[in-house]
């Protein structure tokens, strides 16, 4: 079941095709997404709760690299996909290469496109192929370059529980 839920770009858009037809709202969110935390699924939950099908996007690993630069991301992508799959709000989870998600959203044409508060609307990219343009209040002290600044904190370059 998880694994059916990550699709490549033509199966999604087959899926997508089905889902209209069938009446349902499709509701788009993207990110990296390495290492989940309580932010990543309070975004996902309140997402889901305005449509029917949920679409995630996540960044590939070349893509997180050239972002977020070599050492990450931490999770491989296929990794982040099967978990992300793995949460109930989320209907299908593919990835893109690129360095934003715009082909993608263009191919998604999603009735609602969400992003985290951080962002200005007039930052949020694929927003003209979109009926609606949400920003979710991010959740205060939750972010994955946090948890991993905490991590070295405390373990350094030791392995932990030595």
């Amino acid at each position: 079941m998880i694994k059916s839920k990550v699709l490549g770009w033509p199966a999604l858009k087959k899926r997508l095709a089905a889902d209209r037809r069938a009446g349902r709202k499709i509701i788009f969110t993207n990110g990296v997404f390495d290492i989940l935390h309580a932010g990543h699924l309070k975004v996902f939950e309140w997402s889901a709760r305005l449509g029917d099908r949920l679409v995630v996007g996540i960044n590939s690993d070349a893509s997180v690299r050239r972002l977020k630069g070599p050492n990450r991301p931490i999770v491989p992508g296929a990794e982040r996909a099967f978990l992300i799959a793995g949460l109930e709000p989320v209907s299908y989870v593919t990835q893109f290469s690129e360095d934003t998600p715009a082909k993608l959203i263009e191919i998604v044409r999603p009735d609602v496109l969400v992003k985290g508060g951080d962002y200005k609307k007039s930052q949020i990219v694929g927003r003209e192929h979109s009926k609606r343009v949400v920003r979710v209040p991010l959740m205060k002290g939750k972010s994955t370059t946090g948890i991993i600044e905490k991590v070295v904190e405390r373990y350094g370059r030791r392995r932990p529980g030595l």
